[in-house]
């Protein structure tokens, strides 16, 4: 990937990258996206993905079925992720849905995206481990095209607030 990043060129703007999952963890990473759009001046992507296994040919039907009703419940997702940075910092964030490996998936929005300046993630607090997303771009970081943050799954919002 090299598409050089025109966030902060004339006529863009800086946008914050956020992965809206099923952990509990989300609301973190979607509530200092938020903050910081705020004090940047900039927007935030929500991207949501699909995970769905290959599947026989001879189930197509059955693989269509699991398709839409996958596409539906990103949709509840991103709605209940929309709503609480709405409700945090009165903007409509961007929403992207996409099927998937989560990592060529992340990568491939950034590159079409030129304004998306960074990647927040939310780290587990638990003793099983930070997750599977923070652990796979963790090994990733050294050559990742942008930033990375990845936000405590422990922080309150007042301590958002001091950080963002």
């Amino acid at each position: 990937m090299t598409t050089q990043r025109r966030s902060y060129e004339t006529g863009h703007k800086p946008k914050c990258l956020v992965i809206v999952d099923d952990t509990a963890e989300w609301d973190r990473a979607v509530y200092y996206a938020s903050r910081w759009a705020i004090r940047a001046g900039g927007g935030v992507v929500m991207l949501r993905i699909i995970e769905l296994e290959d599947q026989n040919q001879q189930w197509l039907g059955v693989a269509d079925i699991m398709r839409a009703e996958a596409e539906e419940a990103a949709n509840e997702a991103l709605d209940r992720a929309s709503g609480r940075a709405n409700g945090i910092a009165a903007i409509t964030p961007e929403r992207v849905i996409r099927e998937g490996d989560p990592t060529e998936q992340i990568l491939d929005v950034i590159d079409k995206d030129t304004d998306i300046a960074k990647l927040v993630l939310a780290a587990n607090p638990g003793p099983e481990g930070p997750g599977p997303l923070v652990t796979a771009m963790a090994q990733a970081v050294g050559s990742f095209p942008i930033p990375i943050t990845i936000v405590s799954g422990d922080l309150s919002d007042a301590a958002i607030d001091a950080l963002s």
